[in-house]
């Protein structure tokens, strides 16, 4: 039976990928999980972010940025044997599309490793995707941290050939709130691209017992499911597009802030909605600037 009452006490926990999102030109740290953790510090919720790199320049690389941006280390685990996550993204009409490799570091999350980082360790939220779940070893993690208790929020990201309907389905089964994109709504429901989108999502967060159920549909804006009521809000005006990639990560953490922070629904919808719209005006997914992050604490604190 899922939890109606949400228990806010403790650190949010953030489970999955950390990867190089490699363009033409770069390599950009990504992974939605690590985009989420990142995020989240600079809104000032410390999060504990658990994952794994290889013993390589790029998992130090990773450790670094962590370290400089003033995140806990704990969590992220090092792999002798396998290298840090890579995917190689292009863009094709606007939209990202990505070739993610497979036996990567954060694959092989351990459960042992994780046990010693989050004992005793009180959770307010535990979030995670769907990507990093490929691997056997980093499913048997997942379902440890979830011993930790607290509210599951569970972001869907489909990318063939890693995922299973069934397993996603169980996942969205185990959560309190999920988002997904209007595309993966309809795939994981088994409806045509013009279904009804909205009669889609209400019957998937019933059937799901979700709390709540966010579809992002872009630059149109993004829905809210919840029990007694269905709430919209409208993408944030967006001068340049500089790429897509992140966007939603930064969707998913201004909701998580939200639902710490107790915002009501339509203001945690606006304000995600918002977000996401200066993210895409940038190249990656993350900013290192205290005063950007700063510029909104001050913002959805008046």
């Amino acid at each position: 039976m899922k939890r109606k009452e949400m228990d806010m006490v403790g650190s949010p926990l953030i489970f999955g990928e950390v990867l190089f999102d490699r363009f033409d030109d770069e390599a950009v740290l990504g992974g939605a999980p690590f985009n989420v953790a990142w995020h989240l510090q600079g809104f000032g919720l410390e999060p504990l972010f658990v994952s794994r790199v290889g013993n390589d320049r790029l998992g130090e690389r990773v450790l670094e940025r962590m370290t400089q941006w003033g995140m806990e280390t704990t969590g992220v685990q090092t792999d002798s044997g396998r290298p840090t996550g890579t995917v190689d993204v292009r863009i094709r009409d606007g939209e990202p599309r990505y070739d993610i490799l497979p036996e990567q570091a954060y694959d092989y999350i351990d459960r042992t490793a994780v046990c010693r980082a989050v004992e005793d360790r009180q959770v307010s939220l535990l979030y995670h995707g769907t990507l990093a779940l490929r691997g056997a070893a980093s499913c048997l993690s997942l379902e440890t941290v979830r011993t930790c208790g607290g509210p599951v929020f569970v972001d869907v990201n489909l990318r063939d050939p890693w995922w299973s309907r069934h397993y996603v389905r169980y996942l969205l089964d185990m959560a309190t709130w999920a988002k997904m994109n209007g595309d993966e709504l309809l795939t994981l429901v088994e409806e045509n691209k013009d279904a009804d989108v909205s009669d889609a999502a209400k019957g998937l967060r019933r059937k799901m017992g979700l709390d709540g159920l966010i579809v992002t549909m872009g630059g149109q804006g993004a829905y809210l499911f919840l029990e007694e009521q269905t709430l919209f809000a409208k993408a944030a005006p967006v001068d340049t597009v500089v790429d897509t990639v992140g966007a939603g990560d930064g969707f998913s953490a201004v909701c998580i802030l939200g639902l710490i922070r107790g915002w009501e629904p339509s203001l945690l919808l606006q304000r995600a909605a918002a977000f996401a719209s200066e993210i895409v005006e940038q190249r990656g997914a993350t900013k290192a600037d205290r005063a950007f992050y700063q510029k909104y604490r001050t913002r959805w604190t008046e």
